[in-house]
């Protein structure tokens, strides 16, 4: 006897959150929103028409536009040379220590002291991602893999050799997030480290989409948008090529997004697994398509100047945990020069 109405009431309530999601989350929402505040004198709080399509995410807090550093602190400065995995796995690991509580790190720590290694050589700039690169190399041969080793060095070899054990005898690939399920409350902090650090490392071991000489017109951080003319977070770097020169994925990966939008123009987004995401943004040609599966240096789209752009130019975006990071902040010190040349 209750069917109709609660069926009723039910298809009410969609109609009203379909509505509301119209309203403010749609362009068409935001322009009756515009009009609307315009015929009776308020302000709107409408974002702008464009930005629905744009790649950018809402800036975050910190002053420096790194959602990240509220996680793990950032590299303040690249590295001088080039990173291969361990390398780059080592200065992942060094940064997420250094976000750790002191309760935290007691894992780390022993292991340090096991190896005649001090608290304090962990946490310097210089020698603590040498340090933590001693570490990776004495749990290797335990823990051959990454994630596994990852989750020795910061959980601790006894709960780790347990929750593989458990992970065999189920049939499953250790991974950090199969290994985080087989853990005790408690390991929360240092699961995450783990899983940071891989992210890290990742990001440091990327290549890059253009010629290393490539010069940037515009890089990461708030400025004054050239076509709009207000300040926002530009989320990547620009990258000044010509037209037609060869963009390159800069990790294997797969194609979320091959497509063409108003604001990004022929854009591709790339999913590198761990948490790190990159986008190829304004080119005049697309050579993949959504769920190809790429490798590292093959070529994906040709630069060019579609959507919203002032001239040739190759917008580069690096994100982790979806959050825009500087992707300058992982490269290799003196490749980039910045010059004032076209931008979106």
């Amino acid at each position: 006897m209750f069917a109709r109405p609660a069926r009723g009431l039910l298809d009410f309530s969609l109609v009203l959150l379909c509505v509301w999601t119209a309203w403010h989350h749609t362009p068409a929402g935001a322009l009756v929103r515009r009009g609307t505040a315009w015929a009776l004198g308020h302000r709107s709080t409408a974002r702008a028409l464009l930005d629905y399509y744009a790649l950018d995410v809402p800036p975050p807090a910190s002053a420096t536009g790194d959602a990240l550093d509220a996680l793990v602190p950032l590299p303040t400065a690249p590295p001088p040379v080039p990173l291969a995995a361990p390398e780059a796995l080592a200065h992942g690991s060094y940064l997420a220590f250094q976000a750790l509580s002191v309760e935290a790190r007691a894992p780390v720590l022993a292991l340090a002291r096991e190896r005649g290694l001090s608290p304090e050589l962990l946490s310097d700039s210089r020698q603590g991602p040498v340090a933590l690169g001693r570490l990776h190399a004495a749990l290797a041969v335990d823990f051959p893999d990454e994630e596994s080793r990852l989750a020795a060095l910061f959980v601790g070899r006894l709960p780790t050799h347990y929750a593989l054990e458990r992970l065999a005898a189920e049939g499953h690939a250790p991974s950090l997030k199969r290994l985080a399920q087989q853990w005790p409350p408690g390991y929360e902090a240092a699961s995450g480290a783990a899983v940071q650090a891989l992210a890290l490392a990742t990001a440091f071991s990327l290549a890059w989409p253009v010629p290393e000489h490539s010069r940037i017109s515009s890089p990461f951080g708030m400025r004054t948008n050239p076509v709009l003319g207000v300040k926002k977070l530009h989320t990547g770097v620009d990258l000044a090529v010509r037209t037609g020169t060869e963009v390159r994925a800069v990790a294997d990966g797969t194609v979320s997004r091959a497509s063409e939008d108003a604001v990004n123009g022929r854009v591709v987004l790339l999913r590198h697994e761990r948490g790190v995401t990159t986008a190829y943004c304004h080119n005049s040609a697309l050579r993949v398509r959504p769920g190809d599966r790429v490798k590292r240096g093959q070529v994906i789209a040709l630069s060019g100047s579609t959507g919203r752009s002032t001239g040739p130019h190759l917008h580069y975006q690096l994100t982790l945990f979806s959050r825009p990071v500087d992707p300058l902040r992982f490269r290799p010190r003196g490749l980039a020069v910045v010059d004032n040349a076209f931008s979106e």
